[in-house]
């Protein structure tokens, strides 16, 4: 409870800054209009039919190209680490494609499908796809190597090693993975809808932002940030959820 409201506190106290800086001339309210204007304008959205479509059009996006970089990073990191030297031969492969910046794929997306959601997906999957798989291979190589020597004396064949020692020790990493790559999913669709003008948020506060519409475009940042956070909140409860039965969920529990 004591922590709770030092963040309601603290919140407060930013949006009274905020409301405060515009109103006393500190910065011009044309370029950052006070809080007030700002949830005038969050309303007027909130009663915008357009805005619940473009709201659904990017969470389309991201939970699409969360799912498939999420399906597709656990399966490759599986593989490549069970199968022999198949992990030493795509190591550099993977070092050289990780570094690119997702957002220099953009003109590749838009020549390709133009300002589709495949353009989109694209983006996202690109993006995500990396924290998965390296979390993955870390996962996999923190293996106990006495349990796996253990259960290939006990006769269990590869995908039950697979299931019963690899996957329950990868499965703090993998999930770790997940969080971050569905943060990094929700940036990288606002980010395509922005610059690429697909349908979603972020065509939406471009739009605001071309016709200088101020209010409603920090309005629209605003509702990005929220989902972000929602984002943030669901994938920790998921995560929790997947290991209560780890060290790590069950110290936090009791503290």
């Amino acid at each position: 409870m004591t922590n709770a409201a030092l963040g309601a506190a603290g919140l407060g106290g930013f949006l009274a800054l905020c409301e405060a800086v515009p109103r006393l001339g500190v910065v011009s309210a044309e370029y950052f209009p006070p809080v007030s204007r700002i949830a005038d304008a969050l309303a007027g959205e909130l009663g915008d039919g357009a805005f619940w479509t473009a709201l659904g059009d990017t969470l389309t996006g991201w939970a699409l190209g969360l799912a498939i970089a999420v399906t597709a990073g656990v399966l490759a990191g599986v593989v490549i680490s069970v199968v022999p030297y198949l992990r030493e031969a795509t190591a550099s492969t993977i070092e050289f494609l990780r570094p690119i910046p997702s957002v220099a794929l953009i003109p590749l997306a838009v020549l390709l499908y133009g300002t589709e959601l495949r353009s989109v997906l694209l983006l996202v999957v690109y993006a995500s796809f990396w924290q998965v798989l390296l979390q993955t291979l870390y996962g996999v190589r923190d293996v106990d190597p006495v349990a796996e020597e253990t259960a290939r004396a006990y006769g269990l064949g590869t995908w039950a090693r697979v299931r019963h020692v690899l996957w329950p020790t990868a499965l703090p990493y993998v999930m770790t993975g997940v969080r971050l790559a569905a943060a990094v999913a929700l940036i990288l669709a606002v980010t395509a809808e922005l610059v690429i003008g697909a349908p979603g948020l972020g065509a939406r506060i471009a739009v605001a932002q071309t016709s200088q519409a101020v209010p409603e475009m920090y309005a629209l940042v605003v509702v990005t940030g929220v989902l972000g956070l929602l984002i943030n909140v669901g994938a920790r409860t998921v995560e929790r959820r997947a290991l209560a039965w780890h060290q790590s969920v069950r110290g936090e529990v009791a503290v």
